[in-house]
């Protein structure tokens, strides 16, 4: 790499070092823990990836708006839950219908949960985003969790229905191998210490395991199933009654905010864990260093 001219070995590579990823690293790790920076080389300006990827930045943003998203979010769920009580039967299903105001918006939030870690696993790959790690491994257990309710509530919804709680249909199947992934990934957290290794094996699988999103889409549509197609999102509009149709959507957007609400605090624990660890380390890195100093000084005495 060519060196500007006029500048010492020593300033050289100190320029080399401002200019690379470890450097940008370095400094974030500083701040995190709160440690002095050094100087900044005049005329040289911070990435804006790297303000808008800064772990206090986002503390502070998520200690301000997470009471008020806790607060909609259980607003929320009192009008869904209470239009979904006064919600007329439906004519073929009867009361049992009442199952897809907590099933409909689990499944939703399935898929939509890998879509965020799939977005999270590539900052993690391609734009190396500091958080991206976090927020991929915060969403998993997450996303198990409202995949295994789907699967529970769409077996009691099916066993009035189709009488039995399972079969192998091909949208049953693939929510399935979904629910499998999110356990793997789960387990591959907690089986690599090392916690970039652990993050870029989280984003390959990540990765691979979004080819089964448009086969749980469009399984109805490309298989003969059981399952119904599509009646919300769809070409022609929903064919759902409205007064069935509010108190869905009005549970989905609850079950959404309610993801947002646990995707973020988990991202601040995980944030406020590694602090901790680095912290740890840094102390018993000091401690080290004086009982190597109090043993020398003993030899030498």
């Amino acid at each position: 790499m060519p060196l500007r001219r006029g500048l010492g070995g020593r300033a050289a590579q100190h320029v080399m070092a401002e200019r690379s990823q470890e450097y940008v690293n370095y400094i974030l790790s500083r701040k995190e823990l709160g440690l002095p920076l050094p100087a900044a080389r005049r005329g040289y300006k911070r990435p804006m990836m790297a303000n808008l990827a800064n772990p206090t930045a986002f503390l502070a943003v998520t200690r301000r708006v997470l009471p008020w998203l806790a607060l909609a979010t259980a607003a929320l769920f009192a009008v869904g839950l209470w239009t979904a009580f006064l919600a007329p039967p439906d004519y073929q299903q009867g009361e049992t219908v009442k199952i897809m105001y907590i099933h409909v918006p689990a499944a939703w939030l399935s898929s939509f949960i890998y879509v965020v870690m799939t977005a999270a696993s590539l900052g993690t790959l391609v734009w190396r985003h500091p958080l991206a790690d976090a927020a991929q491994k915060a969403a998993a257990p997450l996303g198990a969790g409202f995949t295994f309710i789907c699967l529970v509530t769409g077996s009691l919804w099916g066993k009035p229905m189709w009488g039995a709680y399972w079969v192998w249909d091909a949208r049953l199947t693939s929510v399935l191998v979904l629910f499998i992934l999110y356990l793997g990934l789960v387990a591959l957290w907690r089986s690599i210490e090392d916690p970039g290794r652990a993050a870029r094996a989280a984003a390959i699988l990540t990765l691979v395991g979004c080819v089964n999103l448009p086969i749980i889409k469009f399984s109805v549509d490309w298989w003969n199933t059981l399952h119904q197609p599509a009646s919300v999102f769809r070409l022609g509009g929903p064919t759902i009654a409205p007064e069935l149709l509010w108190p869905l959507l009005i549970m989905a957007l609850a079950f959404t905010l309610l993801f947002v609400v646990l995707h973020l605090m988990a991202i601040r624990n995980e944030i406020l864990r590694r602090r901790l660890a680095r912290l740890t380390m840094l102390a018993a890195a000091e401690g080290d260093a004086l009982a190597h100093r109090f043993a020398a000084g003993e030899s030498g005495a």
